[in-house]
């Protein structure tokens, strides 16, 4: 009978805000729906071709460049070690013509061709600079490389974090659209009560509003979804639309203790070589200058000829007359310079100090690198138990789901109570796609830092496989 007494009018405001925002859904719907229904040329990415999709990345091909400069560079510098070659020509040919008169003698003229070839050898036997030259040519070509190596395994973790992402946000999708299925079950179940006289229409007015929430819900999924699309396609410099396999499962496993990722990761890391080289050429550096001060000695051979036809300084001009005549010269050559005020000992000592920050640095990345392997580890293992426990949370979910439905529908709950049921088992599968994408980053950070490979199979440190059924072994891939 206090139902009958209500006031229906009490409603109205909502019953409009439902409306108002149920029609503003359907409108977003439509042009969500629309936009993203525009498809082109399909191309298919999975998992593991991304690795190799990734070498068509812009930025990675810019350091391509670079490594293929480093590379003739060094090339460059090693071709000082042996002799060079140089062919000189003044005048090919040359025209002379004039008249030389004099008072006392006579007039004498010229009109002659001439040319003046010469070939020079020259052949550096001790040159202190060139060791040194070639050693910081030889380490800037393995930075390169490294650097390389470097954005490639970075720009591949990038990617597959999109690549889990785009994944996650499916997922989410799929479980916002399970939600929304949930939802209009309870409609249905309110409109129905309240038809047959054991329903309130405030229950209808609650199941609607839950209904609007997982329908805006939903869209924003879609967006985001449709988001990590566009930034995968970017990073992997995909032109058209992109297809993938779209179920989030676990890409792997890790069977490695704490402390063997962080000895590969410190032995294997490119940027502590890197480092390493660094220090290497600012120790090339300093040599140099003290190099300078080292005597430079060369053998040289210049061949040197001159052909000549006409005549030159004669009283009558012969133009048939020809001559030539050439000199060679050998020698060995010796520069030293020995004082220069000090200038070449103090810039040793600059670059010596250089040398020496770099190992600082040295150590502070290893430090760094060692923090980030094990904050990578033991959040691996986090999520490997929040998998588990939010496996356990849905099945418990699920039952709370049935049982509220059964109480409400026999009178004895209310449909708020269905409702709350309803977003714990969402936010329960919510709770595992997010503990799934975080165990996958969590491999794919640890593959990056330790350049070990990710393990296919799951196995305890007797190489076992586990019985545990509470085990991520035994998780669903």
């Amino acid at each position: 009978m206090l139902r009958r007494v209500i006031n229906p009018i009490l409603f109205l405001p909502l019953a409009l805000s439902i409306n108002s925002i149920n029609v503003l859904s359907s409108e977003t719907k439509s042009i969500i729906d629309n936009v993203l229904e525009e498809k082109s040329n399909i191309t298919f990415v999975d998992y593991q071709e991304i690795e190799k999709i990734i070498l068509n990345n812009q930025e990675l091909k810019s350091l391509n460049k670079l490594v293929t400069s480093a590379s003739l560079n060094l090339a460059s510098r090693i071709a000082q070690r042996y002799p060079s070659l140089d062919f000189q020509a003044n005048g090919l040919p040359k025209y002379v013509s004039g008249k030389k008169y004099s008072s006392k003698s006579p007039t004498l003229k010229t009109s002659q061709f001439t040319a003046n070839p010469s070939l020079n050898i020259k052949w550096d036997l001790i040159a202190p600079l060139r060791g040194s030259e070639i050693e910081i040519a030889k380490a800037n070509y393995k930075i390169a490389k490294n650097n390389y190596e470097i954005k490639k395994k970075d720009l591949i973790q990038e990617a597959r974090m999109r690549y889990h992402k785009y994944q996650k946000s499916y997922q989410d999708i799929q479980n916002k659209k399970f939600a929304l299925d949930l939802s209009m079950t309870s409609l249905d179940n309110a409109k129905a009560k309240l038809d047959a006289g054991v329903g309130t229409k405030f229950e209808v007015l609650e199941a609607e509003a839950q209904l609007s929430r997982d329908k805006q819900s939903l869209n924003e999924k879609k967006i985001e979804h449709e988001i990590n699309k566009i930034s995968l396609k970017e990073i992997l410099n995909i032109k058209g639309d992109l297809g993938s396999n779209k179920e989030q499962n676990l890409i792997g496993f890790w069977n490695h203790r704490l402390n063997k990722n962080i000895d590969e990761g410190l032995d294997k890391n490119l940027s502590l070589k890197n480092l390493l080289l660094q220090k290497s050429i600012k120790k090339s550096q300093a040599n140099s200058f003290l190099d300078q001060n080292k005597p430079n000695i060369y053998i040289s051979n210049t061949l040197s000829s001159t052909f000549s036809k006409g005549d030159s300084l004669s009283e009558v001009i012969d133009s048939e007359e020809s001559g030539s005549n050439y000199t060679n010269t050998i020698s060995l050559n010796f520069a030293w310079s020995i004082f220069d005020g000090g200038q070449n000992k103090n810039s040793y000592k600059s670059k010596i100090a250089d040398a020496e920050a770099e190992k600082y640095a040295y150590e502070n990345l290893k430090n760094v690198l060692t923090t980030n392997i094990s904050k990578a580890y033991l959040n691996l293992k986090l999520n490997e138990e929040k998998i588990i426990a939010s496996l356990k949370e849905i099945e418990s979910s699920k039952e709370s789901v049935r049982l509220s439905r059964l109480r409400y529908d026999v009178g004895i709950s209310t449909l708020k109570d269905v409702l709350i049921r309803q977003s714990e088992l969402s936010n329960a599968k919510s709770k595992n796609i997010n503990a799934i994408y975080n165990y996958n980053l969590n491999l794919d950070e640890l593959e990056r830092l330790t350049f070990i490979d990710i393990s296919k199979n799951c196995l305890v440190i007797n190489n076992t496989k586990l019985k545990d059924k509470e085990s991520i072994c035994n998780i669903k891939r």
